[in-house]
């Protein structure tokens, strides 16, 4: 029978922090909800982009054709389009609502990139070759790839990169950043979100399972990461786990976060 390993943390209210940074419980409570729904927004992306691009692949004629994808929100519904090799025509599009595996409609008519693609196609091949500038410090570790989601923000776009993985039992945590372009494309700020790659085992190598994990934070960054809910709710439907912690130092807390019920929780250190 396989071993269940679980790690215990105590709950406790979340009003200020004795340590280097002090937030009133409504402070808290803001910053952890506007994580979530910035989460929540990624994962909705990138949900889309890995159903819509595993659909495709089980097209042989469409397979054939398609060159790179866009993802995109347009009112309720997340769009993966795809395009054709010279990325001058639509040749496929899956539209998704509420987070949900299989698609609401899918389209297989050729046609013209519409306004918002065609920006968003722009500001893909603007900003990629940007990205292999040695001063951002972009790795791609063996055996993990880097996903990219682009986001409108005010009058500019925010570029997440997040790691992925096909290994089994793997959360690939770490290793992501956060860009900011303007309209045309250019980097304007980025950010190294995790000093690297910090991937949590789900399946141990003797068989056991682990139905919690965790890993700790610099103190540059105290909170619970958007890229650490996305990542999550991208691979623990594919374990046992239901939820994860990350330890701030600079808090000197443990922030919990359950997939199942989207919670974040606070607890201190047993």
């Amino acid at each position: 029978m396989k071993q269940i390993i679980k790690f215990f943390l105590i709950f406790i209210p979340a009003i200020t922090f004795a340590q280097d940074l002090k937030y009133s419980e409504k402070e808290l409570q803001q910053k952890l909800d506007s994580i979530k729904t910035e989460a929540n927004l990624l994962f909705s992306h990138e949900n889309a982009s890995w159903h819509a691009s595993d659909l495709a692949n089980t097209n042989p004629k469409l397979r054939e054709n398609m060159g790179s994808y866009l993802t995109y929100q347009s009112k309720d519904i997340i769009k993966t389009v795809f395009l054709n090799k010279d990325q001058s025509k639509i040749i496929a599009e899956y539209d998704f609502k509420n987070d949900q595996k299989s698609p609401v409609k899918e389209s297989f008519t050729q046609r013209e990139l519409d306004s918002t693609e065609s920006t968003l196609k722009n500001i893909h091949s603007v900003v990629i070759p940007q990205l292999s500038d040695p001063k951002y410090e972009v790795a791609l570790p063996q055996g993990y790839s880097l996903n990219l989601i682009l986001i409108p923000f005010k009058e500019n776009y925010k570029i997440y990169l997040i790691s992925g993985t096909s290994q089994s039992g793997i959360i690939p945590f770490g290793n992501d950043y956060l860009f900011v372009s303007d309209n045309k494309g250019k980097i304007i700020s980025n950010q190294k979100i995790h000093s690297r790659l910090v991937p949590a085992q789900a399946t141990m190598g003797d068989g056991s399972i682990a139905t919690m994990v965790t890993h700790s934070h610099l103190k540059t960054n105290p909170f619970i990461s958007v890229t650490d809910i996305c990542t999550f709710k991208l691979y623990a439907p594919l374990t046992k786990l239901e939820e994860f912690s990350i330890y701030s130092p600079a808090l000197g807390t443990y922030m919990k976060y359950n997939y199942k019920k989207d919670s974040i929780e606070i607890v201190k250190k047993p």
